[in-house]
């Protein structure tokens, strides 16, 4: 390439990295609200066409900031997609491959019992730099039946109030009541806030409230009206935060995120609408009443296609995010959060500390990138062979680098690939026409594997594993 192109390309770039720096640093500490839903789909909006769902707030997400549609967490369940967000690294590298269960459960599948509490996470970075931090809603970065896992405030959060943890549950829909009190309360000491808001909905059970239902008391179908109702009362408690914050007068100052942990459930088969009972949330509605839309991605929750791990992702930031705008190209994943967040903060990531994402700020604020230069593993315990009630939870291991995305079996036997630039559905499978990729990608994907530990470390295990070890 001649000389003169390289050196106007590189200037090009620098004064682009330069112009973004000005931006993020030319204002104050940005107050950050980190929302994520619990299977909420990528269709489950109405902002993205669902034909019944209504979620005004939210669309007001998206009518005044980005909406971007190449956005993936890094696992099909909710605890490693947690994780992921929580520490910038892949949760395979702490062997958390599904969520966390009971502990003889957790032991069985080579799991911990807990995130390691050593481990660096997001909100203690940006606890030590100045900001209060909460969180509210689920955690499930443990759980409630593990009484002597760690708490939240443990991992970095000044308060909180949470449920599938130890100690006390807090009922699922005080969340914004509990989010905008912590706002009002550091606001008022002149501190810049991160809060995750971690809603249940529209995870089961569902917990209906008759204000909802009635909402959509002409709906024919009770399922879709229990649906419906959840989804509309997660939406007005976004709502209620999205007001207080214009009350304020913070919106100005506040990076505002909505995303979800997976992709919506689905029974695997015909099921009857009954009540359901969670230790740690109570009495609701049970799996029939999943009626999750996906807008054409294949599989549900649980799976490593994009059904399973393409989820929503709406960012608004007056000011610096554009607004009204949609990104269709940016390749934007969960374990890019801590760094992303941590430069939008002005928080220096430690030393000795590698995170697997890449910071975000670029395609956060545009314009779109095309590609993503480091690549993305996910990891989970699939079966095998293919079962054709669930035809698209087969995959154990998956990778995206660049504009390829590779999907294999446990043994990597059975691969296919997909061109997510051209094809972000995966509705052609292209292994045969470029098995040279194949061939490299799974090289890649060994090396990665050969990084993982084989097993849990650290101070991960309840008391509960030698106790049952001495019986």
């Amino acid at each position: 390439m001649n000389t003169k192109i390289i050196l106007s390309l590189t200037i090009l770039c620098v004064t682009h990295l330069l112009d973004i720096t000005s931006r993020v640093n030319g204002a104050e500490k940005p107050n950050i609200l980190f929302i994520f839903a619990d299977d909420w789909g990528w269709g489950d909006l109405s902002c993205h066409g669902h034909p019944y769902v209504k979620t005004p707030n939210i669309d007001r997400l998206a009518r005044e900031g980005t909406d971007f549609h190449r956005f993936t967490v890094a696992s099909g369940v909710c605890s490693p997609s947690r994780t992921a967000v929580m520490t910038g690294r892949f949760p395979a590298r702490y062997n958390i491959d599904g969520h966390f269960a009971w502990v003889p459960q957790n032991q069985k599948r080579n799991m911990p019992d807990w995130l390691d509490p050593s481990t660096t996470t997001l909100p203690r970075l940006l606890q030590q730099s100045g900001y209060k931090t909460a969180h509210f809603g689920k955690w499930h970065l443990a759980n409630d039946m593990i009484p002597d896992s760690p708490l939240p405030s443990v991992y970095g959060y000044d308060e909180y109030g949470a449920f599938n943890c130890a100690g006390e549950q807090m009922p699922v829909h005080e969340d914004a009541k509990r989010a905008i009190d912590f706002i009002r309360k550091s606001n008022r000491d002149g501190k810049p806030f991160y809060v995750n808001l971690w809603i249940h909905e529209p995870h089961t059970p569902f917990h209906t409230v008759p204000k909802y239902e009635w909402r959509f008391r002409e709906m024919e179908n009770r399922e879709d009206q229990i649906y419906a109702s959840v989804l509309s009362h997660a939406d007005d408690r976004i709502g209620e935060i999205l007001n207080e914050l214009d009350r304020l007068k913070v919106t100005e100052n506040t990076l505002v995120i909505f995303s979800s942990d997976n992709g919506p459930a689905r029974a695997s088969g015909p099921s009857e609408l009954d009540l359901h009972y969670d230790t740690a949330t109570g009495a609701g509605w049970g799996i029939a009443a999943a009626k999750g839309l996906t807008a054409g991605r294949k599989g549900y929750k649980s799976a490593l296609f994009e059904g399973g791990i393409g989820v929503p992702f709406i960012a608004r930031w007056p000011g610096q995010i554009a607004e009204g705008n949609i990104d269709n190209s940016s390749l934007l994943s969960a374990v890019d959060l801590l760094p992303t967040f941590c430069e939008i903060a002005g928080v220096e990531l430690p030393d000795g500390y590698e995170p697997d994402g890449i910071s975000q700020v670029a395609p956060l604020l545009g314009p779109p990138t095309k590609t993503r230069i480091k690549p993305l593993f996910w990891k989970m315990q699939s079966p095998w062979p293919i079962q054709k009630a669930r035809p698209y939870h087969w995959v154990s291991f998956a990778m995206v680098h660049k504009n390829w995305k590779l999907l294999t079996n446990q043994n990597c036997t059975y691969c296919e690939l997909y061109d997510v630039t051209l094809d972000p559905l995966e509705t052609v499978n292209v292994s045969t026409k470029y098995p040279e990729v194949v061939e490299q990608m799974l090289k890649d994907l060994d090396g990665w594997k050969s990084t993982l530990p084989p097993s849990p470390s650290g101070d991960v295990f309840s008391v509960e594993r030698s106790q049952s070890t001495s019986n």
